[in-house]
């Protein structure tokens, strides 16, 4: 092949010299617009399944980068005076300006073309002279730009500040100094990377920045390459005691906004973007020089195993994508704890520690405990004195007030609805599938929507509790759970709006029924979707029948001896949909600012408070983000929950979406906790008021880590237990966890442990003379530079 690659960074030059060593007859030319020793920024990290990856790919390479690399195993977090250590996470990092020569010398003995400091030729001239032209230019791309139409890139610019900074302090280990100032929150993410330097990276929410004084030289011209003296010599006097009288270098320092780059799309016919052009991940969980190599590698491959172009680039691209947005995933919930990290300096040291920690949802409890359990054991006992209660047992297994109501356990079985009732009455299906769950060991068991009156009904098979039949099949239900477990049983009430009047989900999700239908009704007549009926508007006149319907409905729940209530004000339903802008277009005074949207929404809310018995708690369920512009976001979250809990909620059930199917969720496991960690620090906490998480939480691991960093205080499993019933007792078990907090019913306790297979029941002979010394597995390795090698010429 005759392959143009359009900069000379690591991605770019890596995988010149993959594919020269896979085949030298290729004919392979690099552009850069830099000279060659020009490079910007200090070190790189890289993990060890990367490593694994480069040393299996090109052995030459991987053993002079191990060569340079420095190594440790430890994350030192100092927060209000004091210093944690959690070992055991295993970290290499080099200088880039070595890599750089590295992947050079590489190239020029594999017989690469380098032209440095000259621009690239056009890429339409490129694509029609060689075979394959590679887009490997950085975050700020001329390729992508100059193709747009093609790639239709997404570039999200963030909203906190950093520089990259370098210091001759050498560093032990990862450090996070995150310091409280008369301005704010800022912080320093600084890592070693050879025997003489570390990287300094300095960053801060913008209005941190700005009150700090940083925005001094901001819109100054910068000549190229050259730094903010200002700002560094600030950084310098701010961090003079983390530094130690050491020294800060700078290098094309500036003050930048994170940018994050995703693309629709990597390759256009004999085009392909590579690393920062295609994508980026916020520096807090990685290297971008280490998703450029990645790619590199994988496009090789691609390229080796295909016999043409097209075929290898889309086998790139499908095989790439999944892992980049896996890490752009992770890196969007770091990049965000750090924008926000403000609202956590209230948290006492070893919990604020273990929340850095498991910000990007990587790293979880069980991880730490591998990696190093003293400080897990830390982690459990901090959590525990903070609350009063038994640190022996895990978080998940604490037990929980939620108003006057005491559960044995922080798990909640989500509402789901089952669609199986006949004329609202729920019947034997409900009671097998509530009763399961309950002796299944949750602590709190929910309902599905039940709806207040008939044209309140989602589907044809929705329950109901507008009469007495309803109540009595109801109150059976309850008993069971009473009699039967240990849980408690909430009842959410809730009412269709302009959703309702549709098939059976397992018939057409949404679909209006073909007949039987009724009138959907709404705060304007605004359809939910394509095809979706259009609701009527609804008057004054309405307004009071249907909050007389919660009324009713919820004095029937109180009377069948339901624990809670929760009113479901979230996905799109009757009362979500008065509080979306998107559904709610009205100009009287349910309509127009958040104040008149959240209006209809409280006054159902105080009907139905003054209605259920004062002693058991109301919660309430909402959206925090409807997942499309113009429509309510976190913020509008955050003030819709401190309208609730000022009226007398007991807590919040953080949900999102679902208010329209313009949708565009951004999906992954616990992708709704930061809504709810965000309401908890900054409206519930303040307010003796719980935050229930939700949303693709799938394992006790995940369960304990929300807890244990303060996301939430209940965690609400949905579909989980539909795959098993009795995971919250399975999951004790897991543990090895026996207690209150996870009690078996006596008919199943010979099943309280797991059963015996071939792999769990063998008992394994010896097989090495010498048992491994555990001093030997040191949790806590650090660099010092005793330990460095020395330099290689």
């Amino acid at each position: 092949m005759k392959i143009a690659i359009i900069g000379g960074g690591p991605g770019g030059l890596y995988f010149a010299a993959l594919m020269k060593q896979l085949d030298p007859a290729h004919d392979i030319t690099v552009w850069e617009r830099t000279a060659p020793d020009d490079t910007f920024g200090f070190g790189v990290v890289f993990s060890d399944e990367t490593l694994g990856g480069i040393e299996n790919a090109d052995t030459t390479i991987a053993q002079d980068m191990a060569r340079r690399f420095a190594r440790w195993t430890d994350i030192d977090i100092h927060y209000r005076g004091e210093s944690h250590t959690v070992g055991g996470q295993g970290f290499a990092a080099m200088s880039r300006k070595e890599l750089l020569r590295l992947l050079q010398e590489r190239c020029r003995d594999l017989g690469v073309t380098l032209r440095f400091s000259t621009l690239a030729p056009d890429t339409g001239r490129l694509c029609a002279s060689y075979d394959l032209v590679v887009g490997a230019d950085g975050v700020n791309s001329s390729v992508r730009a100059a193709h747009a139409e093609v790639f239709r890139p997404s570039l999200d610019r963030r909203h906190s500040k950093y520089m990259w900074l370098g210091t001759d302090r050498v560093f032990e280990a990862f450090q996070f100094f995150v310091r409280q100032t008369e301005w704010g929150v800022v912080q320093v993410h600084g890592y070693p990377y050879s025997a003489t330097g570390s990287t300094f990276i300095v960053e801060m929410h913008e209005d941190v920045w700005r009150r700090a004084g940083f925005d001094a030289t901001e819109g100054a011209g910068f000549a190229p390459g050259a730094s903010d003296e200002h700002a560094v010599a600030r950084v310098r006097e701010l961090f003079a005691d983390e530094l130690d009288g050491h020294q800060v270098f700078a290098n094309n320092s500036k003050w930048l906004n994170f940018t994050t780059v995703r693309n629709e799309r990597w390759h256009h016919g004999n085009l392909v973007l590579i690393g920062d052009a295609a994508h980026t991940a916020h520096f807090s969980i990685g290297s971008g020089t280490k998703l450029a190599m990645e790619d590199a590698l994988a496009l090789a491959a691609c390229l080796h195993e295909h016999p043409d172009a097209e075929g290898a680039l889309t086998a790139y691209e499908t095989e790439r994508r999944p892992v980049v947005e896996s890490t752009q995933r992770a890196a969007q919930g770091s990049l965000e704890w750090f924008e926000n990290i403000g609202m956590y300096v209230h948290q006492e040291p070893t919990q604020f520690c273990f929340n850095l920690l498991t910000r990007s949802r990587r790293i979880t409890y069980d991880n730490l405990r591998t990696r190093d359990p003293e400080f897990a054991d830390r982690v459990d006992m901090a959590f525990a004195a903070a609350q009063g209660l038994d640190g022996v047992a895990p978080a998940m297994f604490q037990p929980y007030r939620l108003g006057a109501l005491e559960l044995r356990n922080r798990v909640i079985v989500s509402p789901m609805d089952m669609y199986s009732a006949v004329d609202g009455v729920p019947g034997d299906f409900h009671l097998v599938h509530l009763g399961s769950k309950a002796m299944g060991g949750a602590g709190l068991v929910m309902t599905e929507m039940v709806c207040v009156s008939p044209e309140g009904r989602i589907t044809p098979g929705c329950t109901g509790l507008w009469n007495g039949e309803q109540g009595d099949s109801w109150r059976r239900i309850v008993s069971f759970v009473h009699e039967r477990s240990t849980a408690r049983i909430g009842l959410q009430l809730g009412h269709s709006g302009r959703k309702g009047s549709t098939r059976l989900m397992w018939e057409g999700m949404d679909d209006p029924l073909a007949e039987g239908n009724w009138e959907v009704v709404g705060p304007s007549p605004l359809p939910y979707g394509p095809g979706s009926a259009v609701p009527r508007e609804l008057t004054r006149a309405d307004l009071d029948r249907i909050a007389a319907d919660f009324v009713a409905a919820a004095r029937r729940g109180a009377d069948a001896g339901f624990d809670l209530l929760e009113l479901h004000c979230a996905h799109g339903y009757l009362l979500s949909s008065f509080l979306s802008p998107i559904a709610n277009r009205r100009t009287d005074a349910y309509g127009g600012p958040l104040e008149n949207r959240l209006r209809f929404p409280l006054e159902v809310f105080d009907a139905v408070r003054e209605a259920w018995p004062a002693e058991r708690p109301v919660i309430v369920r909402i959206s925090a983000t409807d997942w499309v512009p113009d429509g309510n976001t976190e913020h509008d979250a955050v003030e819709i929950a401190r309208a609730f809990i000022a009226h007398g909620a007991d807590a919040i059930d953080v949900s999102s979406g679902q208010v329209t199917k313009d949708e565009r969720p951004a999906f992954g496991r616990s992708y709704q906790t930061p809504f709810a960690d965000r309401i908890r620090h900054e409206v519930a906490a303040a307010t003796g008021a719980a935050v229930i998480a939700v949303g693709a939480i799938a394992s006790y691991d995940d369960v304990n880590s929300l807890l244990l960093a303060g996301r939430a205080d209940l965690c609400a499993v949905g579909r989980t237990h539909l795959y098993d019933p009795h995971w919250t007792l399975h999951a004790a078990a897991e543990q090895e966890y026996r207690g209150t907090g996870a009690a078996w019913p006596v008919q199943f306790g010979a099943g309280g442990r797991k059963p015996p297979a071939a792999r769990t029941d063998a008992v394994r002979p010896r097989l090495s003379l010498l048992r491994p010394d555990p001093a030997d597995q040191a949790v806590h390795l650090r660099w010092t530079p005793a330990r460095a090698p020395a330099p290689v010429s």
